[in-house]
């Protein structure tokens, strides 16, 4: 079991001489070097099992006490995306039910929204309800107002004792306005290791808490991580799909195509194009690079889902401007697939379908969409799980990551800073605090 990467429908189109294609393996080698030189703490999330172990105490704890029904995730970008993306892959209907056996269904608060918030809260009940408060500084001000909305829900339905029982912080396991709060005032606390940020956080316990209380295999997420990290360190680099994926990008981003779409061909895994915009961007989209140069030009993630977007981007894709490059992630095996009934009426269109399965129907618009932007010229490659589970995608998220990374050392900029969403934090903490000025009436247009 494992992903495979089919990259020449990226690198062919760049027409790359003898000469020019030797400078950019070295470029890669260098960069890889460089990345393996000082490997990351996310990069052996994999191995570590004392985070698993932690979670599983946890829920153990929580299921023999309060034994909720519902997770409520208050969390957002790197604290939520991942969880979402694992639940949406492996427990589809997570947000409509449990899944059985004591596991809760888990919703993910991901924004601050008065208007999704007040009715979310209205139908649960907090006596069934644990909350996961996700923030790796503690500070994030989005996850700062929601648990105080949240907090009081409970508070005031339950008393402080068992509201604060009903809590589990994942933050840091040292700083942080959440750790200050686990230590003075007792809530239980699980740590998001000092070296990973919050993009790169869903193997630790930001991902795998949620995925343990809804009943999903973090053991085989871990593991197909943990296998993934060490194949990619055991290849060479014109042989290591991470480094394939990163040097395609960043060379087709320097020949004037700076949009990077990830068009993924499954409706359960959909949630991984968002997972990956926000990876892609915050780590990529910087003005300047570790040196000081300015940026000539970053990159611009855009998920696509198939089928359904090759009905709303597709057109634009094949006949509109050639600035993007294309990264098709597609799932060999079904798992609940569906075969097409004969017709009830004497009908060819609907006869000519007979005999066939819904997965094949995907395979060929994915085929065919494929086939269209190749023949267009464009640049397209394949990324294939053998099947949507929780090995695969941890192999996945891991894959990504090192592609992300390795980019980041290609293009020279710093892929785990994040200098312009800091700054909008500042602005918005200031005018918290000085007042949230209103739109001014000679500001509006009306209709």
């Amino acid at each position: 079991m494992a992903l495979s990467l089919d990259p020449r429908g990226l690198l062919d189109p760049l027409e790359l001489s003898p000469s020019a294609e030797e400078a950019a393996f070295a470029r890669l080698r260098a960069a890889r070097e460089r990345h393996l030189g000082a490997v990351p703490d996310w990069r052996g999330l994999g191995h570590r099992r004392d985070l698993l172990s932690a979670c599983r105490s946890r829920v153990e704890e929580i299921r023999g006490t309060t034994a909720p029904d519902t997770l409520l995730v208050l969390g957002i970008g790197g604290s939520a995306l991942g969880t979402r993306a694992l639940l949406d892959a492996l427990a589809p209907l997570h947000q409509e039910c449990g899944i059985g056996g004591g596991n809760c269904r888990v919703l993910v608060l991901d924004n601050v929204d008065p208007d999704g918030i007040a009715p979310l809260l209205a139908a649960l009940e907090p006596a069934a309800t644990h909350v996961a408060v996700v923030s790796k500084s503690g500070g994030t001000l989005e996850v700062r107002a929601q648990f105080l909305v949240v907090w009081r829900w409970l508070r005031e339905a339950l008393g402080a004792d068992e509201a604060r029982a009903r809590c589990t912080f994942v933050t840091d396991p040292e700083r942080g306005l959440l750790r200050g709060l686990a230590e003075t005032e007792g809530f239980a606390a699980l740590p998001v290791p000092p070296g990973v940020g919050g993009r790169y956080s869903v193997l630790t316990p930001v991902g795998l808490f949620p995925a343990l209380m809804a009943g999903l295999d973090a053991e085989s997420l871990l593991a197909g991580a943990a296998d993934c990290a060490a194949r990619l360190a055991a290849a060479d680099e014109r042989h290591d799909p991470a480094g394939l994926l990163a040097l395609a990008h960043v060379l087709h981003l320097q020949a004037g195509r700076p949009i990077h779409v990830h068009f993924v061909y499954s409706q359960r895994a959909a949630t991984l194009g968002a997972w990956f915009v926000q990876l892609w961007a915050e780590s990529l989209g910087k003005a300047r690079t570790e040196q000081g140069a300015a940026v000539a030009q970053a990159p611009t993630p855009l998920e696509a889902v198939g089928a359904t977007d090759q009905h709303s981007k597709v057109q634009l894709f094949v006949e509109g401007p050639d600035d993007k490059v294309y990264l098709f992630v597609a799932v060999a095996e079904s798992q609940d697939d569906v075969a097409l009934p004969a017709p009830d009426w004497d009908l060819a269109p609907l006869h000519e379908l007979a005999g066939r399965s819904l997965s094949e129907v995907l395979r060929a618009e994915r085929i065919g969409t494929e086939r269209a932007l190749r023949e267009a010229g464009r640049p397209v490659g394949v990324l294939t799980l053998d099947r949507l589970d929780a090995e695969h995608l941890g192999r996945y998220f891991l894959l990504m990551e090192e592609t992300t990374a390795l980019a980041g050392r290609l293009m020279g900029v710093d892929p785990y800073d994040q200098p312009g969403v800091e700054a909008g934090k500042r602005i918005a903490n200031r005018l918290l605090a000085e007042g949230v000025p209103a739109v001014a009436a000679a500001d509006r247009l009306t209709c």
